[in-house]
């Protein structure tokens, strides 16, 4: 089925994924370099956007989705270490630091509020992390090119990009998992676990109905007395994180076998110890879009995009808005076909064109029998109506996104 807007919906004669055999998702937690660096990208276009609308009305051109972390140094020991070189931090994108109103031209203070917007987020969310001596942050951003904000100033509404944006739902019970499992050691597990640091990388194997969950977790070296203590925490950690699992789980009919800290060899004194709770003092730098997708993982099975979706400007930038509204489409269609059945989402734009005008909008709806099933008629009307109704409504999408009510990793 077509219409004006170019959307197609399918029926999809094929076994959903969380019925196949094999399934694997991840997650990288918020401390993980790659997910620091979307953070940052993000909560600086965010801060660019509300600084713009104040000055002068509106969101002006901007893209922060270069966000640059390179690793230090550390010293972590039982008891407490030390940070040998902090690990820097580069604030990299385009934005508009100048306009003219017509009388003058009128500077904006896009390194200040970048910088200050970054350094909130690191105070706020790593309490273990010293942000004065711990880290070395810098900002470089420049005016984007011509043809670029040309297309943005002409319209805020035409594609700055010939790409494309993907979603599905529902989330299957591995999905929910991963998820789950990294905000529950992030939230409130560290209530009764403040020893535990906030990069944790979840890991998903399923296999049939059996689920084998990897865990990677920094810890954090002053509340770690000796070898003893950092055992008996491990011990503490897995029994906590193992009940949250069976909370998720709930009547599904898996089983789930979990793992933390694999890499540690007590024979060999290897302890996966940091001074601040992220490894990016020593080893592992980050980069935006290297991580999480926009519906917060990483999912080889199903479709994805490449497209780093955090720190885009939300008024134009497809590889933000599409990757968003597909996602939001998808759960939509999802809560009316029920959750037997997949839905895929796919949009694609091209540049200079109205964002609300794709070039094709696919919607798969993947079920067994799809392709004979009487309900597919129904679907169709319902799921393109759903895709219409988005379509119209780009505003909603990019203020869900400047007030943070959406995911972007």
């Amino acid at each position: 089925m077509t219409s004006k807007k170019n959307i197609y919906v399918n029926g999809v004669n094929e076994v959903p994924l969380p019925m196949r055999q094999i399934e694997i998702v991840e997650r990288k937690g918020i401390g993980h370099p790659d997910s620091v660096a979307d953070a940052l990208g993000e909560e600086v276009s965010k801060a660019l956007c509300k600084m713009y609308i104040k000055e002068v009305g509106h969101v002006l051109h901007h893209n922060t989705d270069e966000t640059q972390i390179a690793a230090g140094m550390a010293a972590p020991k039982f008891g407490g270490g030390h940070i040998i070189d902090p690990a820097y931090i580069l604030l990299v994108g385009r934005a508009t630091t100048k306009i003219d109103t017509g009388k003058d031209v009128l500077e904006l203070p896009c390194k200040p509020v970048a910088l200050a917007a970054a350094r909130k987020y690191l105070d706020k969310t790593f309490p273990n992390l010293d942000v004065d001596s711990e880290i070395i942050l810098d900002a470089k951003l420049g005016m984007g090119s011509d043809d670029l904000t040309g297309v943005y100033k002409a319209s805020g509404h035409l594609a700055n990009d010939t790409s494309f944006g993907v979603g599905y739902a529902p989330y299957s019970i591995t999905d929910k998992l991963v998820l789950k499992t990294e905000e529950y050691m992030n939230g409130k597990m560290k209530k009764i676990i403040p020893a535990s640091g906030q990069d944790i990388k979840v890991m998903a194997s399923r296999v049939n109905n059996k689920i084998t969950l990897t865990v990677a977790c920094a810890m954090v070296d002053k509340y770690i007395e000796d070898a003893k203590a950092y055992r008996s925490i491990m011990e503490e950690m897995h029994s906590a994180v193992y009940d949250n699992a069976l909370k998720v789980i709930g009547n599904e009919k898996v089983s789930v076998k979990l793992d933390i800290n694999t890499g540690d060899d007590y024979k060999r004194k290897v302890y996966y110890l940091t001074c601040t709770g992220l490894s990016q003092e020593m080893g592992d730098d980050g980069s935006v879009g290297r991580g999480n997708r926009c519906n917060g993982l990483i999912t080889p099975y199903r479709p994805m995009s490449m497209e780093a979706t955090s720190g885009k400007n939300p008024i134009t930038h497809i590889g933000k808005i599409y990757n968003v509204m597909s996602k939001l489409m998808a759960d939509d269609i999802a809560k009316k076909v029920g959750a037997d059945a997949e839905v895929r989402v796919r949009i694609l734009s091209q540049i200079g064109k109205p964002v609300s005008q794709p070039l094709n909008c696919s919607v798969d709806i993947v079920d067994v029998g799809a392709d004979s099933n009487p309900k597919i008629g129904k679907w169709k009307a319902e799921a393109e109506s759903i895709a219409a109704d988005w379509l119209d409504n780009v505003d909603k999408v990019t203020e869900l996104i400047i007030n943070g009510k959406v995911r972007t990793f």
